[in-house]
């Protein structure tokens, strides 16, 4: 009786609503597939509820020389729009623009300090969040960090229309919205590692982390279609999405595949080397189908989780931690920075309006999509993880410079190159934060039925999240001495990023070299004996 109430506990309120409607149950095979798509829906939000702070940049700090002469937004009206230098004005009445306490000279300095006080909680909250992941039920975990999230994020926004002017209330809403955002990552990753196994994660993981660009580009699009009404409603209405989707989660994830009475695909049999495909489809099929017959109860009070000193010595966590410091600070003054750039810099001799930087903007996340499908792609086929992630931050470098140099020119030129500095910035982050995090969570050293899933990728993107916190800080300091100096720290990161991981390239190209020499030896010692066969017949 105590296991079936357990059982019940554990099932999301919505799918024992639905079970109940439909009198019976889901395959494994949905599940999967709600898993994926409720997951994607929630980090989409947390992305989107990201982004606000980057599109309002230029309304709480204006160029003080420059006009905007049309109101609409693209897509609703042109992408590119026309401003207008205004000629000598009043320091005086220049100053009265945007808001306190981001108007001043020091105002992008400020906007940088707002942005390190988010990623400096979300990182330090990410190693914290990590071990309770594993620890407690992941399905309330997260839906208490979105709603949280959604609350803060909403409560930046009210400083608009409270008319409030105080740095340290905006400084403080960041850092706890930061705390709450902290929850998310190692949350869903674990959660799709519960129901994965290790067959083509890559790809599938490259498709599903497209929720970090598609958030992106929701976010940059709802932030800049309410920017008209007032900049607060730009944080209020991603952060009622946030929200929202924390009360999906609740009410519909189900967080392991034994909550719902099926086995987890990480079990020792499935991850036996020594089986095929096809003989682990086929045993994953039967335990189903025995655990449907026997309607095998939950199993969550055999679950533990891993120290953080335990899930840093699993091998390669460390590097690819250090690796995606480098890449997140790479990708993160992209996110942050980049509708502040456009909105300053001229594109084919026009500025464009602050809400179309920000649509146009999304651009860069449309690049990051395919960067990411084809790095887990590549990853899978190659079997190169290190090798895939490390190729790809250097031909980042190029394509960062490419876009500085050449990117002003014209408006065709500046969208191709942002897409393709996006695909090589974007590629490799996702395929760290998601299946290397995965991978490492479920490591052969890991012993019995310990779970390290949400532990090492908190380790891993908690790390990557204090690059993320020095990047857009740098740049509101470099970006004051001009945008040159942004894109050298942004190349010395790519750079970074990719030789940090020359050990495991140089290790998984060894391994590979070793393995095509000794099948190389394997089909000449079979070439060869077939003429002594011949002799003695």
């Amino acid at each position: 009786m105590a296991e079936n109430n357990e059982s019940m506990n554990a099932n999301p309120p919505g799918i024992l609503l639905i079970r109940s409607i439909r009198r019976k149950d889901w395959s494994f095979k949905t599940y999967k597939y709600v898993v994926l798509l409720i997951t994607f829906i929630a980090y989409t939000s947390y992305h989107a509820s990201r982004k606000p702070s980057s599109i309002v940049k230029s309304v709480l700090h204006p160029h003080p020389f420059l006009n905007e002469t049309v109101t609409n937004p693209w897509p609703i009206g042109p992408l590119f729009v026309k401003r207008e230098f205004l000629g000598s004005i009043d320091l005086g009445k220049s100053k009265k623009k945007g808001w306190e306490p981001f108007n001043g000279e020091d105002g992008t300095s400020k906007l940088g300090e707002i942005d390190v006080a988010f990623l400096a909680c979300y990182s330090m909250g990410m190693y914290v969040a990590g071990h309770l992941g594993d620890s407690l039920d992941l399905r309330l975990f997260l839906a208490t960090g979105m709603i949280g999230s959604g609350i803060f994020v909403g409560l930046f926004g009210m400083g608009y229309f409270w008319n409030i002017h105080a740095f340290w209330f905006y400084l403080v809403m960041q850092m706890v919205a930061g705390l709450f955002q902290a929850t998310g990552w190692p949350s869903v990753v674990a959660v799709i590692g519960n129901w994965f196994g290790k067959r083509k994660r890559g790809l599938i993981m490259g498709i599903w982390n497209a929720h970090t660009s598609v958030g992106n580009i929701s976010g940059s699009l709802m932030a800049a279609a309410v920017l008209e009404y007032g900049w607060g409603w730009s944080f209020i209405v991603p952060g009622a999405f946030i929200f929202l989707a924390g009360i999906m989660v609740y009410l519909l994830l189900p967080a392991y595949p034994e909550d719902v009475g099926f086995p987890c695909p990480n079990q020792p049999y499935v991850e036996d080397s020594s089986k095929t495909n096809d003989e682990e489809a086929q045993t994953v099929k039967e335990n189903v189908a025995v655990n449907a017959q026997f309607n095998v109860p939950r199993v969550g009070s055999n679950r533990t989780s891993v120290g953080l000193c335990d899930a840093c010595l699993i091998p390669g966590v460390i590097p690819f931690a250090l690796c995606l410091f480098f890449s997140k600070l790479v990708a993160y003054t992209f996110l942050y920075w980049l509708p502040f750039y456009l909105s300053q810099t001229a594109i084919g001799g026009e500025y464009v309006s602050v809400k179309s930087a920000g649509n146009l903007s999304a651009l860069f996340d449309v690049g990051g999509i395919v960067g990411g499908i084809l790095a887990g792609h590549l990853s899978d086929k190659l079997d190169a993880r290190a090798t895939t992630a490390a190729s790809f931050m250097y031909a980042a470098i190029p394509s960062m410079l490419l876009y500085r140099k050449y990117g002003g020119t014209s408006r065709l030129m500046n969208i191709l190159l942002m897409m393709i500095a996006g695909l090589f910035v974007n590629g490799p982050y996702a395929l760290i934060t998601t299946a290397v995090s995965a991978d490492l969570g479920t490591h052969s050293s890991l012993k019995g039925d310990s779970r390290a899933l949400a532990t090492v990728t908190a380790i891993i993107d908690g790390t990557g999240s204090m690059g993320a916190a020095l990047g857009p800080l740098l740049t509101g300091f470099l970006s004051s001495k001009g945008w040159d100096a942004v894109f050298i720290m942004l190349v010395v990161g790519a750079l970074s990023a990719g030789l940090l991981l020359s050990r495991l390239v140089l290790s998984e190209l060894s391994e590979k070299f070793s393995k095509r020499l000794a099948c190389e030896q394997h089909n000449s010692e079979d070439s060869a004996s077939q003429p002594l066969l011949r002799d003695r017949r």
